[in-house]
């Protein structure tokens, strides 16, 4: 197999023995499994990850494209090799004074090669406020992967950027239509940093916090194998976690914080109402809400707990003449629902909190069904609360939680988004 230089700047390529021969000559090459190790992914192999063959395989990374022990990664050093770009940023929009205070602390951080956080509550402005450093970053050649846990991020990043920079780059994601070339700038979900290996002069994190990322050793290793030895790492967050505020105090990072959102408007709070049983009747006073939603032409996210609860109330609200679709994290045509909800094609669109984070509706209006179950967390409820209000046009919006009881966890997502908002109020924009 022949292998085009450039596909092996910075990456690591799965090879066949045989293939060894036609690689360049400067190409690095090492045992895919090493002593019961993944190269790759640094997971233990276990006894019963084996093939018919023998043959020992990864399971952990093996959705990257199965590796086994009769493997090569072959990888060569990142050349940085880029066209001169004096003027990528064709943003025409303008920071806030607290953003461009933010973005002028992020841009001392590359500067002096530091990591940084930055803190914003969600609507403030996190991917905007990235803008100067990364074109910073790219007028000094350096190679740059934004990244995030999930997909639907991913996406929203990549349309973001798009119309911000012009510079090629490329998406990747399970399912993405991009085929991998060699660029200045990538944009993808956490797990494809398994393919590059100290491509990056720098790692934008988005989501810091979100699961699958957080907590998940292999995807904590990817990405620090991705980082070239002197590069820095931008996490984004809505919600700290114990692990970043370790960082924080340890003095390991840089942190930046922000509790105000963009256009000056409080992050809407939570409103509770009481429902009894929803799983056996849906309660009279969520129709009333969602039909006076449609009525007032308002869109609106519907979030429930189990993936089993989505086509039941979608079914449910369809019969009352509610135009609705669901969706969840294994759903196959979920980008295209999420495209449909952002073009207003539907009342609103029913989902998992795989929609928790990182997506925009203008001016939509968000419930929550049972929000007093336990996959609702302060952090969760927060992110969701964060759905609404993010357009200029429409900066204001309600989130209604219908539970059977009020949880600790809704009591410290209220607490939480109130001291945000008390906070924000001492920010002068």
């Amino acid at each position: 197999m022949f292998y085009e230089e450039t596909l092996l700047y910075g990456r690591y390529i799965v090879c066949e023995k045989e293939d060894i021969q036609q690689l360049p000559v400067n190409v690095k090459v090492v045992p895919a499994i090493l002593e019961k190790r993944c190269g790759r992914c640094q997971s233990k192999i276990l006894k019963k990850w084996q093939l018919p063959n023998n043959m020992s395989y990864c399971w952990i990374c093996a959705k990257m494209g199965r590796i086994t022990s009769n493997n090569y990664l072959v990888t060569m050093e990142e050349p940085n090799n880029f066209k001169n770009n004096e003027n990528p940023c064709i943003w025409e929009g303008k920071l806030t004074k607290l953003q461009q205070t933010i973005s002028d602390q992020q841009l001392t951080a590359l500067s002096t090669k530091t990591s940084h956080l930055t803190y914003a509550v969600t609507g403030a402005g996190k991917t905007e406020m990235l803008f100067p450093m990364l074109t910073q970053a790219i007028i000094d050649n350096m190679r740059i992967a934004v990244v995030a846990p999930r997909i639907d991020v991913v996406i929203e990043l990549q349309k973001r950027i798009q119309a911000a920079f012009n510079i090629p780059f490329v998406t990747l994601y399970g399912g993405s239509k991009d085929e991998y070339k060699y660029t200045q700038l990538v944009i993808a979900t956490t797990h494809q940093l398994m393919g590059f290996k100290e491509a990056f002069d720098v790692i934008v994190l988005d989501e810091a916090d979100a699961f699958p990322y957080a907590g998940n050793e292999v995807l904590e290793h990817v990405t620090k194998q991705a980082l070239k030895k002197t590069g820095i790492c931008f996490y984004l967050t809505a919600t700290l976690n114990q692990q970043l505020k370790r960082l924080v105090q340890k003095n390991e990072i840089a942190f930046s914080t922000l509790p105000k959102r963009f256009h000056g408007y409080a992050l809407p709070n939570i409103t509770i109402k009481f429902i009894y049983n929803w799983r056996l009747k849906l309660p009279s006073k969520i129709i009333r809400h969602v039909r006076r939603l449609k009525k007032l032409q308002i869109k609106f996210l519907l979030f429930v707990p189990e993936v089993t609860d989505v086509e039941m109330i979608v079914s449910k609200l369809r019969k009352v003449d509610i135009n609705v679709l669901g969706t969840y994290a294994a759903d196959e045509k979920r980008l295209e629902k999420v495209q449909l909800m952002r073009d207003e094609k539907i009342d609103g669109l029913v989902t998992t909190t795989i929609l928790e984070r990182g997506v925009t509706f203008k001016g939509i209006d968000v419930l929550i069904l049972g929000g007093d179950e336990k996959i609702f967390t302060a952090p969760t409820i927060i992110q969701i609360a964060g759905r609404c209000g993010r357009s200029i046009e429409r900066p204001t919006g309600t989130v209604t939680a219908y539970v059977r009881e009020k949880t600790k966890q809704l009591n410290i997502a209220i607490a939480e988004i109130n001291y945000l908002n008390v906070l924000g109020k001492k920010y002068d924009m």
